[in-house]
């Protein structure tokens, strides 16, 4: 797989070493160093009040205890969605293995068949978990 680089670029180009690595975190460093300098001096509106100066997390106002019970329901969704999420990182290299294989020889192409057959068992197990967790009411948010 080629991405527009040879390894003739690379022997032309000059060695810097690590000179654009120091300009780098020079222009970096004095790029914060400026932000923190204009905010720190720079006049700001002071808003004060009872409504102002209390606590905001979230979009929910601080009225009540603050240890209430949330629905187990928004902890699930939230773990279902990092198994889903988690499963995208194993699909990805799988489908490069898989682009891999389809343009390479006669061995890489012997290889389609079971990495093919692979990723449409991981699929069915995630499908079979999708459909317990459907059909234990766990996507019937409310």
């Amino acid at each position: 797989m080629s991405f527009g680089f040879n390894s003739a670029c690379l022997a032309a180009a000059p060695d810097l070493g690590y000179g654009p690595i120091g300009v780098l975190l020079l222009v970096v460093v004095a790029a914060g160093v400026v932000m923190l300098l204009l905010t720190h001096f720079l006049p700001k509106k002071h808003r004060e009040g009872r409504f102002k100066d209390s606590a905001y997390e979230s979009g929910v106002p601080p009225i009540g205890d603050a240890r209430r019970r949330f629905n187990v329901k928004f902890y699930l969704v939230a773990m279902m969605f990092l198994i889903f999420d988690v499963e995208l990182i194993f699909v990805y290299p799988w489908a490069m293995a898989f682009l891999d294989a389809k343009g390479g020889g006669a061995a890489a192409a012997a290889q389609l068949p079971m990495l093919f057959w692979v990723m449409m068992i991981f699929m069915a197990y995630l499908v079979i978990g999708l459909l317990y967790e459907w059909g234990k009411g766990i996507l019937d948010y409310q």
